[in-house]
């Protein structure tokens, strides 16, 4: 995966980061968050990603669908220093290696990288366990209903 396909988001970009979160979300944590029991929470994840995009240290990184509309992403990153705050991969593109092409550049940018995950996202637990990142045994609620439990992970670093 060329990474310098990657481009920085601007403001612009954030009905299309709501999109894929929306996209990724709805298919892979339908176990998690039942679509019928829990909407996914667009308002709230716009509002999200205004904020994300123009706060100091924070960086997004995104790829343009090319198979696609030009509105569309197929992938996208974000950290700050120390935190990787957000992955995603349009359904689409699932298998591409996007994911890993995102953290590699997420990582390299990084400090003591950390994630928070949700304790019962087994394929991304998967994911990131198989690039090396270990669970540090701390937990949290999540942020939406009904406020499942998040597991904290590093990267170490030798």
């Amino acid at each position: 995966m060329d990474q310098n396909r990657f481009r920085q988001a601007t403001p612009e970009d954030a009905q299309a980061l709501l999109d894929v979160e929306r996209a990724a979300g709805i298919a892979a944590l339908g176990h998690i968050f039942p679509p019928g029991m829990y909407p996914f929470p667009s308002d709230e994840v716009l509002a999200k990603w205004q904020t994300a995009l123009t706060e100091p240290g924070v960086r997004v990184l995104v790829l343009d669908d090319d198979g696609a509309d030009h509105s569309r992403l197929a992938c996208f990153v974000a950290h700050d220093e120390r935190l990787l705050r957000h992955l995603a991969v349009h359904p689409s593109r699932w298998g591409a290696g996007l994911a890993r092409a995102a953290m590699d550049m997420a990582v390299a940018e990084m400090s003591d990288p950390r994630l928070w995950c949700l304790a019962d996202n087994d394929q991304a637990i998967g994911f990131y366990e198989h690039l090396g990142w270990r669970r540090t045994g701390r937990t949290k609620a999540a942020d939406y209903a009904p406020f499942p439990d998040e597991v904290e992970m590093v990267l170490p670093r030798d």
